[in-house]
């Protein structure tokens, strides 16, 4: 019998948000998990149930308001005890140089230790915790004044909601929010399939990401946190220097950067900006230069604060990845899905050793925000291996013979009427029939990620459709191999190769076929996620939109892009053509506890060039298996699955000591028993 007493009742709810508080932050701070998702998951589900029924025992700091609660009217300001500080600049050597020596004279002479940071390109946030428990959020705001996005900041799992050992009754401290580098990716491409003008960069969306009013929004953007200073902790013993008290920081539970470093002297320093320099792209966020600060605290005390920037810290700003260029025109690209793209054509420039032509310039909305004109002298930004994008223009080297940009009303490859369809960012051809759209259709579904049809590439499907071999993706299945040859160029070794990948393609499994089909915004994950719910296309055309939002992860504007293809003949009739060629339009599904399959609790990264297979498929074969398949290698990878040219990431699973397979070894542990995952392996 279930005891339902209101001394159960407590403790329960006390003991599992101990539980959870722990686990959490093994996972999200010491990236060192010690149970399953599912069993977190129970827990939480647990303490949901009982906060329910018992509403009496909700507290702020339940790991229940992890989740985001009901959208803010609005946002309180409120005055920061201590002002948060703005830091002076270093941009070379020479005034890291003069900084460290101006530190020096002031300090009599005396040698002195200091604490290099990266600085994360964020937003600065104060926390304040009373009795071990998070009370208050606030944003930087004018240094003086801040926003209180208290709710929205209990969203981010990186910071706790109650310190663990023995906190101070009261206890301020500072760090840096930001998105991580794969979720802005993601975020943007989000955006894009829906139509929605794209953020600039990970440091915009994510301080709009914590002004949202909704904390659910907040809380769907996989936001993180860095903890950088101790401001205030009353009269409770602290470490008496910067360093020491980082450590004691993470011993209470805040996640402070394992990159930082004590240097002692300018070289070790000028050591560690290099390091960083040539090493910022290995990040899984953006950090625009080093912090190095004085480490301990009565000399900070010592050399005070000028303005509103402390003597005893600088900024060392990493060189910035821009250039200057002219934009010679604005060409439009015609999407699969009909959207027209703009971009910019430009005169060749080199930005961080690549030689840029062109950049993206997003929708007519963000031309018309950042008054670019054709004939302007632009900024060129471009970070990482992030496409190049046109940051604005410079008025002042206008001449007057700079055109503004119009949207054509007519696509450009098919003359039809261009439409905007409401609460979009996007202008589209509606025209199924486009030959840019086909093309880019065709190309999309041969991709290694689709159809994966070998041998016919970007060329190969441009001649098809000027000879008209294909007028539809199912026409691939009824081409002769007597038809290849007759095309110039077109050997007989090429024409067996593409006639046998096209034969095999039939058997590819359903989220593939789906995905390949271009779709509107049903990327490879909802292809995924429909999948688990329908074993056959013919299942999934008949679902209503209503059917169809009710599945997790399946909003309302995907639903109504699904509902509506479906409604389409020519769309009909080319699933009928796919099904009369003998492609396989369905499959089964299968209900597996995933505590039964071989892999289960292992996480793989797959990385570089794998000859045998696309690392899609390699993700899929993991997961098939019950292991996870994620992007970034940390503490808690089990195996880096490296493939020709792994990059940083195998540089990061050595550091880490994370188990590194070749991909023969990888297919080995495919088809050999579940065992011979418990072994080392071989390693590369």
């Amino acid at each position: 019998m279930v005891d339902t007493s209101v001394n159960y009742v407590n403790r329960r709810v006390a003991e599992l948000r101990r539980e959870l508080n722990y686990h959490n932050h093994r996972y999200h701070v010491l990236d060192d998990p010690v149970i399953s998702d599912y069993a977190f998951d129970r827990m939480l589900q647990e303490l949901r149930q009982l906060e329910t029924e018992h509403p009496e025992l909700v507290t702020p700091d339940s790991p229940t308001h992890r989740i985001g609660g009901d959208p803010a009217e609005g946002f309180v300001q409120v005055e920061h005890r201590q002002t948060m500080l703005s830091l002076g600049n270093a941009f070379d050597p020479e005034s890291l140089a003069a900084w460290h020596q101006r530190v020096k004279n002031l300090l009599d002479g005396a040698d002195f230790a200091m604490t290099c940071e990266l600085k994360i390109d964020g937003l600065a946030v104060s926390l304040i915790y009373e009795n071990g428990v998070l009370a208050q959020g606030a944003t930087r705001g004018n240094g003086y004044v801040g926003e209180n996005v208290t709710q929205n900041l209990r969203t981010i799992r990186t910071i706790p909601l109650q310190l663990q050992g023995n906190p101070p009754p009261y206890l301020e401290v500072r760090g840096e929010v930001y998105m991580p580098v794969d979720s802005f990716s993601r975020l943007n491409e989000e955006r894009r399939e829906r139509g929605e003008p794209l953020f600039a960069n990970p440091r915009n969306s994510g301080a709009g990401t914590i002004r949202q009013l909704d904390p659910k929004i907040t809380a769907s953007r996989n936001m993180q946190i860095w903890v950088y200073s101790l401001v205030d902790a009353g009269d409770f013993p602290t470490p008496a220097n910067h360093w020491d008290t980082l450590e004691w920081l993470q011993s209470l539970g805040f996640r402070t950067n394992p990159h930082n470093r004590r240097c002692h002297t300018l070289e070790e320093v000028n050591a560690y900006y290099r390091e960083w320099l040539e090493r910022r792209h290995d990040l899984l966020y953006e950090a625009d230069g080093v912090v190095i600060k004085v480490d301990r605290f009565n000399y900070q005390a010592a050399l005070g604060i000028v303005g509103r920037e402390p003597r005893w810290a600088i900024a060392y700003k990493f060189p910035a990845e821009r250039a200057v260029t002219r934009l010679l025109d604005i060409g439009i690209n015609v999407g699969r899905t009909g959207s027209l793209n703009p971009y910019a054509l430009l005169e060749p420039v080199i930005v961080s050793g690549a030689t840029v032509r062109h950049a993206s310039l997003h929708n007519e909305e963000d031309i018309r925000r950042k008054d670019i004109r054709i004939g302007d002298w632009v900024t060129i930004e471009r970070a990482g291996d992030v496409i190049p994008q046109v940051v604005g223009p410079l008025p002042d080297r206008r001449t007057g013979e700079e055109q503004e940009f119009r949207m054509p009303e007519l696509c450009p490859e098919c003359q039809t009427p261009v439409v905007k369809p409401e609460g979009e960012a996007m202008h589209r051809c509606p025209n199924p029939s486009c030959p840019a759209q086909f093309f880019e259709l065709l190309k999309h579904f041969v991709s290694r990620g689709a159809m994966d049809i070998d041998g016919l590439g970007e060329q190969w499907c441009r001649i098809l459709i000027d000879q008209q071999l294909v007028r539809s993706v199912a026409d691939l299945y009824f081409m002769e191999r007597a038809q290849l040859l007759e095309l110039e160029r077109m050997g007989d070794r090429l024409a067996t190769k593409i006639m046998d990948n096209i034969e095999a393609s039939k058997t590819r499994p359903l989220p593939r076929i789906l995905f390949a089909l271009g779709i509107t915004h049903v990327g490879a994950e909802v292809a995924d996620l429909l999948t688990q719910r329908y074993a056959s296309i013919d299942q999934l055309y008949q679902a209503s939109e209503e059917e169809l939002t009710g599945i997790a992860g399946i909003g309302p504007k995907i639903a109504q892009s699904i509902y509506e293809y479906f409604q389409e003949a020519d769309n009909l009739a080319v699933i009928e053509k796919l099904r009369e060629a003998g492609v396989k339009l369905h499959h089964e599904i299968e209900i597996v506890n995933p505590s039964d399959l071989p892999w289960h609790g292992l996480s793989f990264v797959v990385t570089g060039a794998l000859a045998a297979m696309t690392r899609r498929e390699a993700e899929t074969k993991i997961k098939a298996l019950g292991g996870s398949a994620t992007s970034a290698v940390t503490r808690k990878t089990s195996y880096l699955v490296a493939g020709e040219s792994p990059g940083a990431k195998l540089d990061t699973a050595q550091r880490l000591g994370t188990r590194v397979l070749d991909e023969t070894t990888f297919l080995r542990l495919l088809s050999e028993p579940p065992a011979a995952l418990e072994m080392p392996g071989e390693l590369l």
